[in-house]
């Protein structure tokens, strides 16, 4: 963790117990973070400065838009990233992964079921993940596969597989397509015993990390290779705001059934409702809709995005 960040955490839980008198073990459970450690990061904050008669709250602009979108969407956390908005898609990726990273990290427990879904912010938040022995923590992915061609860096197996190798943690792998040709074989697959043990595991994640897509990503090349060109037309009659591993819903967050509902291999949008953390890491001003959809649809309780796509959700 950066000094920034750090500093930031210690704000935070200084203002939890200090201002809104909250007692450790109350902060220990909201946080997911040992009561032990919340005990040494008190005396930090007095030794540090941070707690005289007041709370320092000087960590810049964005730490007020991360508290207004907690409280417009009932979000446990909000982690805004400044990056220029000139900059590239690549690197504005990378920032919000390497957020994601370390805070998940701090909030990770020892026995925690954690999903994956597939996508290029899947990668950077795995490729951002510290070398650590966390052997009893199992990565699972949440998707099937693509119907197209895709890079097989943003392939959910690749970053199950990656995420578990960081960690000396177990992983699972799917090997069934998160859309199938006909329902029949849909529906064959979801009767093996392979596929049941997935979907046991979705039933009982403690956190999920996913991706956000929306039609309105026209050009973006590994969501065409994911959905195949035949479904992208389908999904782009105006129906539909965004997805969450290939489950689709509307601006309200209302699922939509689409053409492709009865033919597809993934976790349902309530699974990933039930998670301790279901963090959404996504940016950019064309996802904008379909991260809204995602809020109102209460299918994450921690948003990881850029001030610029941040600041647009809450215009």
């Amino acid at each position: 963790m950066d000094r920034k960040e750090d500093k930031k955490l210690l704000i935070k839980i200084a203002q939890m117990y200090y201002e809104q008198n909250l007692t450790q073990s109350e902060i220990s459970s909201q946080l997911g973070i040992y009561r032990t450690t919340i005990s040494r990061m008190l005396k930090r904050v007095r030794e540090e400065g941070i707690v005289t008669i007041t709370i320092n709250y000087d960590t810049g602009d964005h730490f007020t838009l991360e508290q207004e979108l907690k409280e417009r969407f009932g979000l446990r956390e909000a982690i805004v990233v400044e990056v220029d908005p000139a900059q590239s898609s690549t690197i504005k990726r990378k920032a919000i992964g390497q957020a994601c990273a370390r805070w998940l990290e701090q909030v990770l427990l020892p026995k925690d079921t954690i999903g994956f879904s597939w996508g290029s912010s899947l990668a950077s938040v795995v490729e951002s993940l510290t070398q650590a022995q966390r052997p009893f923590v199992t990565c699972v992915p949440t998707v099937g596969g693509p119907s197209g061609k895709m890079e097989s860096g943003y392939h959910v197996n690749n970053i199950c597989y990656q995420a578990a190798l960081k960690w000396g943690a177990r992983s699972l792998m799917i090997d069934v397509p998160a859309i199938t040709e006909q329902k029949e074989t849909r529906d064959q697959l979801m009767n093996s015993q392979y596929y049941q043990t997935i979907a046991k595991a979705w039933d009982h994640l403690d956190i999920a990390v996913f991706g956000i897509g929306s039609p309105e990503m026209k050009g973006e090349e590994a969501w065409r290779g994911f959905y195949g060109d035949a479904v992208i037309a389908e999904l782009e009659n105006g129906k539909v705001a965004g997805d969450i591993c290939s489950r689709f819903y509307d601006g309200n967050g209302i699922p939509v059934h689409t053409g492709i509902s009865d033919r597809t291999l993934t976790i349902e949008l309530e699974q990933i409702k039930q998670a301790r953390y279901s963090i959404g890491v996504a940016e950019s001003l064309e996802k904008v809709t379909g991260i809204l959809g995602a809020l109102n649809g209460g299918y994450m309780n921690v948003l990881v995005t850029t001030q610029e796509t941040a600041q647009k959700i809450l215009e």
